[in-house]
């Protein structure tokens, strides 16, 4: 049985492409160079641009845009381009401003010219630029949260101390608070600082920035004590928190705590909230501009670095995605997170020995991440004794295991045919979390498929299916169910929905065959059949396929033989 391998440190690609992605290393098209007219160079940076080449771009169109007959276009495409690639200091000298210039682009260029202000040190002239009720829409959030940074900066302490607020955005209420605590304790206002951090942390299940925050916070004050009973609180609601625990680990050392912000730093901080909202909003080219302007402010703000690689990859530019996964180095919080990410643009490309070296590499860290990361690269290729090692490893040494290593020790243990112990850690894994579609969706197929359990796991295929209805892997599940059930005609209608949701999956495809062929439909289950052998299938579902087609008696034939099984 094979259903969809649940990995927990891959990258999750989220993102639509976009057209401008950041710098790679790949050498300009000759052709596209011999010429130097104005027009041949903005060609050039077309291509490159389309090509992802974000950095060649903004040279050919800086070249472009210093000719007398260069039009508002060129300029523009320079600004864009100088951004993407991340040189906000050329991308402000650049800013089209005149009133021939397109008005989304003049309203983004004014956010990069405050941004790149404050980057510099210049408080009064960022403090102008970033004024909230003089910056349009889509940046006024920005400009609010990075204002009271740009005030403080100008030497203007009562404006650092105004709450960001733009009506109706939450997000700014909630990162505006945050950038208010830091700002008082800045100036040495600690009860204020205070009661913004206990404010932030009254919730019933607080973030875990707003934990971080407050408990590094009381670190600093000195405080250790209540600031490991913030740590527990938090442990005690998620005991599987890596930063959290790293937190409470230093505390209990007493060793020194992070140093609060600096003015860029936390400006940085700020923007990477509206730089999260363009993302899910699918925005990519705007959050990478506003991730290029976070970066300017703090290189070394790690999860930026991370985030630019997700739109990059996401863009298709992989040789730029794992230049900014390489960013955070040993030590950071991301590098676990960045290498899975690296590590995962290798397996995707068909480079499992490369994937599997960069994970070792990582794992060899001790971090428990980077451990996992390589588990789910081992049990992506078929390793699963090793998996199963390292899970075991990872699972003795927490006395609560996180569900998920539970379930991956299930799933590496099903897949070595050890099925008593697999079945022990699935259901563990959903006794710890009875409404995790994905838990569902396996163990209920598990049974389904050895035709086990079979009422029990059609209610929790049918759980799983209406928590995730366009998930095609969880659709084929239900409509094995209703084949396994002896309901073909209700198997084919949703086996039919499976293989729209998912139309290249050998395993869904290879089920409708069975079904199409229960209900008399023969010459579309060898069509089915015959497919499945174009989709790359494993060995046993490609067996599978082969024996029916050449029976003749279809899925009521004999039992399929794998070699070495």
């Amino acid at each position: 049985m094979r259903r969809k391998l649940l990995t927990f440190a891959a990258p999750l690609v989220l993102l639509g492409a976009c057209a401008s992605a950041g710098p790679r290393a790949t050498a300009p098209d000759p052709a596209l160079t011999v010429g130097t007219s104005p027009y041949g160079m903005f060609l050039a940076g077309q291509a490159a641009l389309a090509d992802g080449r974000s950095s060649e771009a903004a040279r050919f169109f800086e070249q472009a845009s210093r000719s007398a007959d260069a039009d508002a276009v060129v300029g523009e495409r320079a600004f864009m381009a100088a951004l993407l690639a991340g040189d906000i200091e050329k991308a402000a000298q650049a800013a089209p401003t005149a009133d021939g210039a397109t008005e989304s682009v003049k309203r983004l260029a004014k956010l990069v010219i405050g941004v790149e202000a404050l980057a510099q040190g210049k408080g009064k002239p960022a403090q102008e630029a970033l004024r909230p009720d003089a910056m349009p829409f889509p940046h006024r959030s920005a400009a609010a949260l990075l204002a009271p940074w740009a005030a403080a900066q100008a030497g203007d302490a009562e404006g650092s101390f105004v709450r960001p607020q733009v009506r109706g955005d939450r997000l700014v209420d909630y990162f505006g608070q945050i950038g208010q605590a830091h700002l008082y304790e800045r100036a040495r206002r600690y009860d204020e600082a205070e009661t913004n951090f206990k404010a932030l942390n009254a919730f019933e299940n607080p973030a875990e920035m707003a934990v971080l925050a407050y408990g590094e916070f009381l670190e600093r004050r000195g405080r250790r004590a209540d600031a490991l009973a913030i740590y527990d609180t938090a442990l005690a609601r998620n005991p599987a928190s890596a930063e959290v625990k790293a937190a409470r680990v230093r505390a209990a050392a007493g060793k020194s705590a992070k140093p609060a912000p600096s003015l860029r730093e936390g400006a940085a901080f700020a923007l990477l909230a509206p730089a999260s909202t363009m993302i899910q909003a699918k925005q990519t080219e705007l959050a990478l501009a506003y991730l290029r302007l976070v970066l300017r402010l703090d290189p070394k703000r790690d999860e930026a670095w991370v985030m630019v690689g997700d739109v990059m990859q996401a863009a298709g530019d992989t040789d730029a995605a794992r230049a900014a996964y390489a960013r955070p180095k040993p030590g950071s919080e991301e590098y676990a997170t960045a290498q899975a990410k690296l590590a995962w643009t290798y397996q995707q490309e068909d480079q499992p020995e490369t994937a599997i070296k960069l994970a070792r590499a990582a794992a060899a860290t001790g971090n428990a991440d980077a451990r996992l990361t390589l588990a789910d690269l081992l049990r992506a290729n078929d390793r699963h004794a090793e998996a199963v090692d390292l899970l075991s490893g990872l699972i003795k040494e927490d006395p609560t295991p996180d569900w998920r290593l539970l379930y991956a020790r299930g799933v590496a243990l099903e897949r070595l045919n050890r099925w008593s112990e697999a079945e022990a850690d699935l259901q563990a894994a959903l006794k710890a979390r009875p409404d995790e579609p994905e838990l569902l969706n396996y163990l209920g197929y598990s049974w389904i498929d050895r035709g086990e359990r079979l009422a029990e796991a059609m209610q929790m295929v049918q759980r799983a299916v209406a928590a995730n209805p366009r998930s095609g892997a969880m659709v084929d599940s239900l409509g094995w169910a209703y084949y396994r059930m002896g309901d073909y005609k209700k198997a084919v209608e949703k086996l039919e929905q499976a293989v729209e949701l998912e139309a290249g999956d050998p395993e869904i495809n290879n089920h409708l065959g069975d079904a199409y062929w229960k209900v008399g439909r023969r010459d579309e289950a060898v069509f089915q059949w015959r497919r499945v052998l174009t989709l790359k299938p494993d060995a046993r579902i490609k067996a599978d396929a082969e024996r029916k087609l050449a029976s003749g008696a279809g899925p009521d034939g004999p039992p399929t033989k794998v070699a070495g099984q």
